[in-house]
């Protein structure tokens, strides 16, 4: 049965790469389980996920290359696009003691963003490498992309693709705060207090508005999967492309309505098209279901 949709998932895999309670990851799952008929599973940090399977020796050697790699995805320079080939071994041992950490990273390190994109794609066994799995790590690594227009790294949200990531540390950083804030900033004001003052109007870290944040993110991801572009020009509407913490928070939480006309009418025709496609498309012993190439893992909780 064909469809207007680039892919549609089967499968959706959230991995947990920071502070579980503030995140609240479960909470994120449901909200995409409402958007998609798909099974929705929560997983480890997707490091940790797949070196759970790999014996020691194998452990070992993916922890080191892997370290390595971090190290030399720094961002030293924002205005030098060049990454360091050689880094130093305090670097390395540092990247390797926050691999091997449970729960969030430590933060502070600006990483090329695609780069690691690439990096943790890596970690997808072959069997979910296919349109049927959709992939999204929540981290708190602070990512950045290269912009060509103005010749340096700008910290980003949201990188999407296989595997889209998101970043909390990048809902707080990337996006631009008033004026005011940094202008005061410059003139030497505290930062704890400033963050205080600036509370209502800007994401903080620890912040209670942060899974519902995080859940138009993910519907950023999952909109990129279904048609290809994952924005909206609509500063209402959960897809839109916020560059200024104002505008973050009136798509994510002050806007009267979650997602514009048209990106509501894709997502009633993706209703439509899964519930058609359940009822002409049998299943094991007689149910109807979606067809798919891959399946969660028993051990796996199934959202």
């Amino acid at each position: 049965m064909s469809h207007p949709f680039l892919a549609i998932p089967a499968f959706l895999y959230i991995y947990q790469g920071t502070d579980a309670d503030r995140v609240m990851t479960d909470e994120i799952a449901r909200y995409l389980r409402s958007l998609v008929h798909a099974a929705v599973a929560v997983r480890p940090d997707i490091v940790h996920y797949a070196l759970s399977s790999c014996s020691d020796g194998e452990r070992e050697r993916i922890v080191s290359e892997t370290a390595l790699s971090l190290a030399r995805l720094r961002v030293r320079d924002p205005a030098k696009r060049n990454l360091s080939i050689d880094p130093l071994k305090p670097e390395i041992d540092y990247e390797r003691g926050n691999l091997l950490k449970a729960g969030g990273r430590t933060c502070g390190i600006i990483y090329e963003g695609f780069e690691l994109q690439r990096l943790y794609g890596n970690f997808i066994v072959p069997r979910e490498r296919n349109l049927d799995h959709l992939h999204l790590i929540i981290t708190n690594q602070l990512f950045a992309t290269w912009d060509s227009s103005n010749h340096r790294y700008h910290a980003r949200v949201s990188i999407y693709g296989l595997p889209a990531l998101i970043s909390t540390t990048g809902l707080v950083e990337a996006p631009a705060r008033p004026g005011e804030f940094y202008v005061r900033k410059h003139l030497g004001a505290d930062l704890h207090e400033l963050r205080e003052q600036f509370r209502a109007s800007c994401m903080d870290y620890q912040d209670p508005r942060m899974a519902g944040v995080l859940k138009g993110y993910a519907a950023q991801a999952l909109f990129h999967y279904l048609v290809g572009y994952p924005f909206c020009e609509d500063c209402n509407c959960r897809l839109f492309n916020a560059h200024r913490q104002s505008e973050l928070l009136q798509a994510q939480s002050l806007s009267p309505y979650e997602f514009c006309p048209r990106h509501q009418a894709v997502l009633e025709r993706l209703r439509e098209y899964q519930v058609l496609r359940e009822q002409v498309v049998p299943g094991p012993s007689g149910q109807q279901s979606l067809p798919c190439s891959g399946g969660l893992s028993a051990e796996e909780h199934i959202r």
